[in-house]
């Protein structure tokens, strides 16, 4: 078993982490980090567990440590809920102290040796591992893209046999987006937001380092632009996305190209057997109806018209966050990089 922790255990992503890694067949959770002032308690007694599915009962007794190196140095990799202002030193720590770093963070996604990766979609960026190791670093920074840009980056991958230069996308986000205490009732009930910090501009770069091209240590980006328009809007779990793109190809073309697409690999534990998904009914896909496909893996597809035009769909703290670390995290494992 490979020894893993969690740093920032008790928020939204944490939670989802430890849901994922608590009776993992290939990772053993054995830290889970969070504040101060819940450091030296058991994980069961300061976590306030809100997720749809029950508290797992094997974390209970973990006694949650400081977020600190030290007290993750006994862990093969640790998986990052942390804020961007947290993660940006204490991750570079983690890792040059030699422990594997798997992170949901802003911080290092558009450094240019650390891999911005979607596991089924840019698998071939890992080998930047290599470029860090060169440089002295024993362990490694791996990082997975704004949620919504999973969503956008998976959708787009089947589509990379057609050539395109434009991408339009109007995103209508989920409140757990913003963690538990991100979006006021009053503000979200009744109600569309139409704006969400940095999500645009995350949008906007991240897809072109996913989708782009490793050529001896570097990536050059895709040769598309990408303009976002990002909505929050009253769904608890799920990221809708509208997009419209400039290819060159009938509907019927763009389906089969969903339907037909498979990963470069399978049988991943958390894997779903679709991570494209076509559903064929004019009104899908939607959230509450679609959002736990595959695990909550999946990403769902629909609507594809004259355009080109479709709907994307995802769990955006599963598939959008800590399941696309954990996935990660397996893919790497198989690599021989944990």
């Amino acid at each position: 078993m490979i020894n893993v922790g969690v740093l920032g255990a008790t928020g939204a992503v944490g939670q989802r982490f430890v849901q994922l890694l608590a009776d993992h067949p290939w990772f053993n959770l054995t830290t889970l980090t969070a504040s101060e002032r819940s450091a030296g308690k058991p994980y069961g007694s300061v976590v306030n567990w809100r997720l749809d599915s029950p508290f797992p009962d094997s974390s209970a007794e973990l006694i949650v440590a400081p977020t600190t190196v030290d007290a993750v140095k006994d862990c093969d990799v640790v998986f990052s809920a942390l804020p961007a202002d947290i993660a940006a030193k204490l991750e570079t720590d983690i890792a040059d102290a030699g422990v594997g770093v798997c992170s949901n963070a802003s911080s290092h996604r558009m450094e240019a040796d650390v891999p911005l990766m979607i596991a089924e979609v840019n698998p071939e960026h890992a080998a930047l591992i290599d470029v860090q190791r060169k440089k002295g670093r024993d362990g490694f920074i791996v990082t997975n893209p704004n949620c919504s840009t999973i969503m956008l980056a998976t959708a787009l991958a089947p589509l990379r046999k057609f050539s395109f230069t434009n991408i339009n996308v109007a995103t209508m986000q989920a409140i757990s987006g913003a963690g538990f205490e991100g979006v006021p009732a009053f503000s979200i009930y009744d109600n569309v937001i139409p704006y969400i910090g940095s999500e645009e501009e995350k949008m906007s770069r991240e897809a072109n380092k996913i989708l782009g091209t490793l050529d001896g240590g570097k990536i050059t980006g895709a040769p598309f632009s990408v303009s976002a328009s990002c909505n929050r809007v009253p769904v608890i779990d799920g990221h809708t996305l509208n997009v419209w793109i400039d290819i060159k190809a009938t509907p019927a073309e763009v389906i089969e190209a969903f339907k037909t697409w498979q990963p470069p690999f399978s049988g991943l534990p958390t894997q779903p057997d679709h991570t494209v998904l076509y559903l064929d009914q004019e009104n899908r896909p939607q959230p509450r109806l679609d959002r736990n496909r595959g695990n909550a893996m999946t990403v769902s597809v629909g609507r594809v018209r004259e355009g080109i035009r479709f709907v994307a769909m995802g769990h955006n703290t599963i598939r959008g966050a800590a399941g696309a670390s954990v996935l990660n995290a397996e893919l790497l494992h198989t690599m021989k990089y944990i």
